[in-house]
């Protein structure tokens, strides 16, 4: 049966998953790429990184997904609406060989780009979002991908089944939080929690049925 996942989603010690401002020069604002770098530092990032704990998470990022819904401040930078010619951050081939539906209030054609990637732009609440995700994944997983506040109006709704999301030992002060209007999530989901040598923890929360 599909299920709807987060997978390989950092957040800081204070719950932040981006920093601010974003902008087409800082896509994560303050935070930089510091959420980020125990992925950087992986065999799954590259043939020179790591094996390990941190490398066995990240390795299922691709694993069993259909398709893929994200917030519009992951597709691009405040202003990317009234720019017909923005196709996103990744290039000509962005990694998520999936279609992909962009949560906005500013929806356009779809943009089929290589690899398989096709953008969808909807205006529409996180179930039906899903509804048509579902459709769209063939019987496969949903991805979450974020950001931030898309990954907790998933979470508040009670969609998600399963989340791994990746503590990283920084102090933002500042951004988007997931965990805001979450209060006792653990009544929800089985939460497991796994410290790697990096420094980073694995939370992954699984839906209690």
């Amino acid at each position: 049966m599909s299920r709807t996942r987060v997978h390989n989603f950092a957040v800081s010690l204070d719950g932040f998953g981006s920093g601010e401002p974003q902008s087409l020069e800082a896509p994560f604002g303050h935070a930089g790429q510091r959420l980020h770098e125990w992925m950087f530092a992986t065999r799954f990032w590259g043939p020179e990184g790591a094996t390990g704990v941190d490398d066995a998470f990240a390795q299922q990022h691709g694993a069993g997904f259909g398709a893929e819904i994200m917030g519009a401040n992951k597709f691009g930078p405040p202003g990317w609406p009234d720019d017909p010619a923005w196709r996103g951050w990744w290039g000509e081939d962005p990694p998520f060989h999936t279609p992909t539906f962009v949560l906005t209030h500013h929806p356009r054609e779809p943009l089929e780009m290589a690899g398989g990637t096709t953008f969808h732009f909807l205006d529409a609440s996180p179930a039906e979002a899903l509804e048509v995700a579902r459709a769209a994944a063939g019987g496969l997983d949903v991805r979450i991908g974020g950001g931030a506040a898309v990954v907790r109006d998933f979470l508040a709704a009670g969609l998600v089944d399963h989340a791994h999301l990746v503590v990283v030992p920084i102090v933002l002060g500042r951004g988007t939080r997931v965990w805001d209007g979450l209060e006792a999530l653990e009544d929800a989901y089985a939460v497991e929690a796994v410290s790697s040598p990096s420094g980073v923890t694995h939370l992954t929360l699984t839906r209690r049925r």
